[in-house]
């Protein structure tokens, strides 16, 4: 049995909104484990002096949380590692 979480992050990019998309997952999979998705929830453009200025992406993260096996066996290691839930990669915390 898989148990999964999802934390909402927002990315901008001063290119395109595919290029904050890229970003967003980067950074999401260089912080937490086992990213599986992201559902694009929301895009935005930023508007300076009548012009687009910058591109923003709200998306939902979804990633699967350790077994309690492994869990353990990394406290007994004494890593430090994190379990996976509650991580914040920026942005709002997500619902979990």
């Amino acid at each position: 049995m898989s148990i999964a979480r999802v934390v909402e992050i927002t990315a901008t990019s001063d290119e395109s909104f595919e290029d904050a998309l890229q970003q967003g997952v980067a950074r999401a999979t260089q912080t937490l484990r086992n990213v599986r998705s992201a559902w694009v929830k929301e895009q935005e453009v930023q508007i300076e002096g009548g012009q687009i200025s910058g591109y923003k992406v709200n998306m939902l993260v979804t990633f699967v949380l350790d077994d309690n096996a492994e869990l353990d066996d990394t406290a007994e290691r004494g890593s430090g590692g994190a379990r996976g839930g509650g991580r914040k990669v920026g942005g709002r915390r997500g619902r979990g």
